[in-house]
C-alpha cells in the first residue's frame, strides 16, 4: 500500500490503462514539462475552467500561484485531486477548510526562494544602514553632500519565521556580523518561541518577517508591536502581506516612532498608483520579486518534475504542508 504522501504505481491510478491527468493553473510564461510527455496527459487550465477541470484530475499544478481560484473551485464531496503542488512557499492563497479537511496531499516549492530572499534582505539591511536610497536622490539633484553611514557589524536583528527562508536570512546577517536571534512557532535549541518575540525586538536593530501566514500570525505585526521597536529600528517584510498591519506601519513611519521600513509584500498585490504606501517616508517598496532571480521558474519547473516521478514511482514526496498550519513542519 501507498501513503497518503505517496503516489500509486505507474500501472494503478483512476483508470488503470490511462496516464494520471495533470491539471495546470497556467500563468505565463507556462512550467517546460516536456518530461512528462506520454507519462502525465497534461490539461492547462485558467481560472474560470478550473473547477469544472477539477473532479477529472489526479494532480494540479497551481503554476499560478498569485491566483485564489482553488480556494473557490476546490470540490467538497466526490472526485478530486490526491495531490496538489503549489510553485510557492506560501499555501493560504489556496487552502480552504474542504482541502484541509481532504486526503489531498499538498506540497510547496520549498528551498527554491531560500537563498535569494536571503541576499535580498541582506542588500536591503545594506541600503538603509549605508543610506542609498538618499545617495540616488542627492545624485540626480548633482548635489554633493557628506553624510556618515551606520556599520551594520555589530548590530542586532530579529528574524521571524524559522523555515529554510528565516534560516538563510540568520546566516546571510551573521555573514555582516550582525547578531541575530531567530524566533519560530515552538521554542528549541537555537530558536525562541513566540513568547520571546517582544523582548527580542525591543532590543533588535532590525526586525526581519519571513514567517508563514496562519491565524496566529495573521497581522502579527501592528501598532503594538512597532511601538515596542527602538526609534532607530528598522523593519522588512519578505514573508505575507497580511502579516503586517499597514496602517500600523505607515503611522509609525510617519509618526517616526522606528527610523526605516523595506516592504517585498503586501496585503493587496499589485499596489495601485493611488496607494499611501508609495508616499511614505523612509519606506522601500519592492514589487513581490525578493525570492525572483534569473532562471527561477525553470528551477520551479524541474523541481515539480522531480516531485512527479517520485509520486508517480509511488514514493513519498517531500515539501508535504501541514494543512493544518499552513507550511511544511521543520525536523
Amino acid at each position: 500500500m501507498t501513503s497518503p504522501e505517496t503516489g500509486p504505481p505507474p500501472s494503478s491510478g483512476p483508470a488503470a490503462s490511462s496516464v494520471p491527468t495533470l491539471l495546470v493553473l497556467d500563468a505565463e510564461p507556462s512550467p517546460r514539462l516536456g518530461k512528462l510527455t506520454g507519462r502525465a496527459r497534461v490539461e492547462y487550465v485558467d481560472e474560470s475552467t478550473l473547477a469544472e477541470r477539477l473532479p477529472s484530475a489526479d494532480v494540479l499544478l497551481v503554476w499560478d500561484f498569485t491566483s485564489r481560484a482553488v480556494r473557490a473551485a476546490w470540490p467538497g464531496e466526490g472526485p478530486r485531486p490526491r495531490w496538489v503542488h503549489t510553485a510557492s512557499a506560501g499555501v493560504d492563497h489556496l487552502m480552504c477548510p474542504e482541502l484541509a479537511a481532504s486526503d489531498t496531499v499538498v506540497t510547496n516549492a520549498r528551498g527554491i526562494f531560500d537563498q535569494p530572499i536571503a541576499e535580498y534582505v541582506a542588500a536591503l539591511v545594506l541600503t538603509m544602514a549605508k543610506d542609498l536610497p538618499r545617495t540616488w536622490e542627492l545624485q540626480r539633484e548633482r548635489t554633493w553632500r557628506h553624510r556618515e553611514s551606520q556599520r551594520v557589524a555589530g548590530t542586532r536583528a530579529c528574524v521571524v519565521g524559522s523555515g529554510p527562508i528565516g534560516r538563510a536570512i540568520v546566516a546571510s546577517l551573521k555573514a555582516l556580523g550582525i547578531t541575530t536571534a531567530l524566533v519560530g512557532r515552538t521554542p528549541r535549541t537555537g530558536i525562541h518561541g513566540p513568547g520571546d518575540l517582544d523582548r527580542l525586538m525591543a532590543r533588535a536593530d532590525w526586525v526581519i518577517s519571513a514567517a508563514p501566514l496562519t491565524e496566529q500570525t495573521y497581522g502579527m505585526f501592528d501598532a503594538r508591536r512597532f511601538g515596542v521597536m527602538q526609534p532607530s529600528a528598522r523593519f522588512v517584510n519578505v514573508g505575507r502581506g497580511q502579516l503586517v498591519v499597514e496602517d500600523a506601519l505607515v503611522e509609525a513611519l510617519s509618526k517616526r516612532w522606528i527610523a526605516g521600513a523595506a516592504l517585498d509584500v503586501f496585503e493587496r498585490e499589485p499596489l495601485t498608483p493611488d496607494s499611501p504606501l508609495w508616499q511614505v517616508p523612509n519606506l522601500i517598496v519592492s514589487p513581490h520579486m525578493s525570492g525572483d532571480v534569473v532562471g527561477w521558474r525553470d528551477e520551479l519547473g524541474t523541481q515539480f518534475v522531480e516531485l512527479y516521478e517520485r509520486w508517480e514511482a509511488g514514493r513519498s514526496l517531500p515539501n508535504v504542508v501541514d494543512k493544518q498550519r499552513g507550511y511544511v513542519p521543520g525536523h
